[in-house]
């Protein structure tokens, strides 16, 4: 150990090259975002061509997510196995491979399997993704860093939505589908130049390797020697009972098992990915004209992009948990205004479509700079190193599998309950989210991975209801 500590060598570019590991690894997002999000605009054309039933559109629209529910849990074990460097350059080939399947799909059925096959690719950058910004981050700059991943999705579903609106007449959809494969190969190459995780480093091939990885991104021999120190003394706590998906079902772990899934669970059931997708389906459904519905859905795309970008900013200042109880119940209001809207049948340039605007609008303003930003943030920091590969999969199959249940049930539910009544049954999710996040959620910004590992194992990882919320408090 004192001699790792003692040869540890520091880059003079490492604050360089700890932004390009994250932005490229992020494009990861901006592809999730790009490839889910293209469907808005694509689907009224694919419908056409195909001539597709209302079962058929949403199979389309959820295939993806389908095959993504798959991947985040797959892949977990190749993160584990091969590294998260490696996981992530697996990814964006099947990235590429995908992108272009789907573009070449001659029949619905078998552009339904390619966008299953891409789907593969979009879970499995949201489960290692995330784990890899995180690990390489320092605690102080974590909740920005990892942010990114968010932010890129708000690029790419922004960039979607554009295609939609401006190209979809001169390209059509396939090359709108296409166009993700070069972003991808992009990612693909650059990836085998950047560092490893230093966590993944120092369980899978030694401690020295670990701080190697650190000096590449650390400014200090100090900061580096400090963390190595960290992530030996928590390897030193680690028995093979703890390992892989075992690990998760152990009493200790339990707390970050419940406030993790449950957010996954929330970031999607909420009903965002709802508007992402059918935007211009319910708006040509209440009388808005095609052209006018994507206008709507280009100006949810830069809702979400923004307010992403405002969250990476300030996540790490205002906190976790202080952001998703401040954000939550402004969503819960306006899916409750949005629905009232909807139930009284506004005309196309009344005050009541406005109004409609408006509240769809305020939906995404506070549903994506809350609970959006930090979906994916917890999943990456809350469990111990023993089994964050399987927990980052099961955190990933949930965000991924919730999206599945919302994006297939939508236009049924639609019908069954009338668009105002499907606003109102999701405004009833998102105010049971807030309830959730009150009382389960601790704050971890700030806390450094293997102090939160450390507060799960004393049993002190849960919000002090009336008190400081802040687990770091604890230590």
């Amino acid at each position: 150990m004192a001699s790792v500590l003692k040869s540890v060598q520091i880059s003079p570019n490492a604050d360089k090259t700890l932004w390009i590991a994250t932005v490229v690894a992020a494009i990861c997002g901006g592809l999730y975002g790009y490839d889910t999000g293209i469907i808005s605009g694509a689907l009224l054309l694919i419908k056409q061509d195909f001539h597709l039933t209302i079962t058929q559109q949403e199979w389309v629209a959820s295939a993806i997510l389908a095959g993504a529910a798959v991947g985040a849990i797959g892949f977990g074990w190749s993160s584990e196995k091969f590294g998260r460097r490696a996981t992530v350059i697996f990814v964006t080939a099947i990235f590429v491979m995908g992108s272009i399947a789907c573009s070449l799909a001659p029949s619905i059925n078998l552009l339904i399997t390619a966008r299953f096959f891409l789907g593969l690719a979009v879970g499995g950058s949201t489960q290692v993704v995330p784990t890899y910004i995180s690990e390489l981050a320092p605690p102080a700059r974590r909740g920005n860093l990892v942010t990114l991943f968010n932010v890129a999705i708000g690029i790419g579903i922004l960039l979607a939505n554009i295609a939609g609106l401006m190209m979809r007449d001169e390209w059509g959809w396939r090359p709108m589908v296409a166009a993700a494969a070069l972003p991808a190969a992009f990612v693909f190459i650059v990836m085998f130049f950047l560092p490893k995780s230093p966590r993944w480093a120092a369980r899978n091939e030694g401690l020295d390797v670990a701080a190697e990885q650190l000096g590449r991104i650390r400014n200090t021999r100090e900061s580096v020697q400090k963390e190595v120190r960290e992530i030996h003394s928590n390897m030193q706590k680690i028995d093979t009972t703890e390992r892989g998906w075992k690990g998760l079902m152990l009493p200790w772990v339990r707390p970050a098992v419940i406030a993790a899934l449950g957010v996954a669970f929330f970031t999607q059931a909420g009903g965002l990915e709802m508007m992402i997708y059918y935007t211009p389906t319910f708006l040509t459904d209440a009388g808005f004209g095609p052209q006018w519905s994507l206008w709507a859905s280009l100006g949810v795309a830069i809702v979400y992009c923004v307010m992403t970008l405002l969250g990476c900013l300030f996540v790490d200042r205002i906190g976790r948990r202080r952001l998703m109880l401040i954000m939550g119940p402004g969503a819960v209001l306006s899916l409750v205004g949005l629905g009232i809207c909807f139930a009284l049948h506004p005309a196309p340039g009344s005050v009541g479509s406005f109004a409609v605007l408006a509240f769809l609008l305020l939906f995404m303003l506070f549903n994506s700079g809350g609970i959006q930003v930090v979906g994916w943030l917890t999943g990456a920091e809350m469990f111990p190193l023993p089994m964050r590969g399987a927990a980052t999969s099961a955190h990933a199959a949930v965000l991924w599998g919730s999206n599945l249940v919302v994006t297939a049930t939508t236009l049924e539910l639609v019908q069954t309950l009338t668009l105002g009544g499907t606003m109102w049954f999701y405004a009833g999710v998102n105010l049971v989210s807030v309830i959730f996040v009150f009382l389960l959620v601790p704050e971890t910004a700030g806390a450094s991975l293997e102090n939160i590992e450390t507060t799960l194992r004393q049993g002190t990882f849960r919000p002090r209801i009336g008190q400081s919320p802040k687990i770091i408090d604890n230590l």
